[in-house]
C-alpha cells in the first residue's frame, strides 16, 4: 500500500475523534454576579453558535476549541474547551461606551430604507426558524447606505405569521466595514421585543430609546430570534410530524426585491442574499 495512503488511514481515527463534539453547559454573569441575558455563544470559524437564556444559562456542543461570548453591552469573553464541562461560570465585563454624539444643524425627516418591491406572498416568505436545527440566532434584515449623518427614530416591519412559542427577538444595527465586509454592532444596548403567536399579519414599530446616529457608510439593520419557550418547543418536536400543526415552529415575513444578508445561528457567517424582509427605517437626516 502507498505510504501516504497508509498514513491517511492510520490518522483517520485521530481526525474523527478530534472533530467529535463535547457538551459545555454554564452560566453567564456580569461583575456583580447578575445573569446576562441573550449572550451569543459559539465558535465563529466553525459556524457554530447559540444564544443564552434570559437568566444567562447556555448549553452548546462543539469540537474542542475556544468558545466566544458576545453581548452588545459587554466586552467579549473566551473559554477554552478541552472536553465536556458542567457549571462553567463566565463573567462579562461592561464596555466603556462613548457618550452619545449629537450634531448641530438642520435636519430633514426621511426614510433611510423603504421595503422595496414586494414578492408575491403565495411564493413564500422568509422563515426564521428551522425545526430540529435550532432557531435561536436566526437573523435577517436589510442594507442601508448612509450618505449624510442619520438619526434613527423608527424601525418597522411586518410579521406574516408566528407559531414559535415564547418568541423574543432583537433589532441589531451593524456597520459593514472593508472589502471583507466585517460586521460591527454599533448599539450600546440591545433592543428586545416579543413577537406574539398569531396566524394573522402583525405590524411592529420599534422606536429606540438609545440615540442611534449613523455616520456615512454601509449598514445592516437586522431582526434576530434570541429566545423561545424551550419547553413548549420540545413538546412540539416530540410529536410525530403527521400530528404537528402545519406551521408549527415557523415565523415568516414577506420578501422584497432588495439585496440583504442572513445567518441561521449566532456566531455564524453573514451570507449575502438577493432579497430582504422589508424592514423600513425612518428618522432625521442632517443637512
Amino acid at each position: 500500500m502507498n505510504i501516504k495512503l497508509l498514513l491517511a488511514f492510520l490518522l483517520l481515527p485521530v481526525c474523527v475523534r478530534a472533530q467529535e463534539r463535547v457538551t459545555v453547559r454554564g452560566r453567564i454573569v456580569n461583575e456583580k454576579g447578575d445573569p446576562v441575558e441573550y449572550v451569543q455563544v459559539g465558535v465563529p470559524k466553525r459556524q457554530i453558535g447559540t444564544i443564552s437564556t434570559v437568566d444567562g444559562h447556555f448549553e452548546i456542543a462543539i469540537p474542542p476549541d475556544t468558545l466566544e461570548f458576545f453581548h452588545v453591552s459587554y466586552k467579549s469573553a473566551f473559554y477554552p474547551v478541552t472536553g465536556a464541562a458542567e457549571d462553567v461560570l463566565v463573567v462579562l465585563h461592561e464596555q466603556e461606551l462613548p457618550p452619545a454624539v449629537s450634531i448641530g444643524g438642520n435636519t430633514k425627516e426621511k426614510y433611510l430604507v423603504r421595503p422595496g418591491v414586494k414578492i408575491n406572498e403565495r411564493i413564500g416568505g422568509a422563515d426564521f426558524y428551522r425545526p430540529g436545527g435550532g432557531g435561536k440566532g436566526a437573523e435577517l434584515g436589510c442594507i442601508a447606505k448612509v450618505r449624510k449623518p442619520f438619526l434613527i427614530k423608527d424601525i418597522h416591519f411586518t410579521i406574516l405569521d408566528n407559531h414559535i412559542p415564547g418568541c423574543v427577538a432583537s433589532v441589531n444595527v451593524y456597520r459593514i466595514e472593508g472589502d471583507s465586509e466585517t460586521f460591527i454592532n454599533i448599539l450600546h444596548k440591545p433592543i428586545y421585543f416579543n413577537i406574539i403567536e398569531s396566524d394573522s399579519r402583525q405590524e411592529y414599530r420599534i422606536q429606540p430609546e438609545e440615540t442611534i446616529l449613523l455616520e456615512p457608510g454601509k449598514y445592516f439593520v437586522a431582526l434576530q430570534v434570541v429566545a423561545t419557550d424551550d419547553e413548549a418547543v420540545r413538546r412540539i418536536m416530540e410529536l410525530p410530524e403527521s400530528e404537528r400543526p402545519p406551521r408549527a415552529l415557523h415565523m415568516s415575513t414577506a420578501l422584497y426585491f432588495k439585496s440583504s444578508y442572513e445567518r441561521y445561528s449566532a456566531m455564524g457567517k453573514m451570507v449575502k442574499i438577493p432579497v430582504n424582509i422589508g424592514v423600513g427605517v425612518k428618522g432625521l437626516e442632517y443637512q
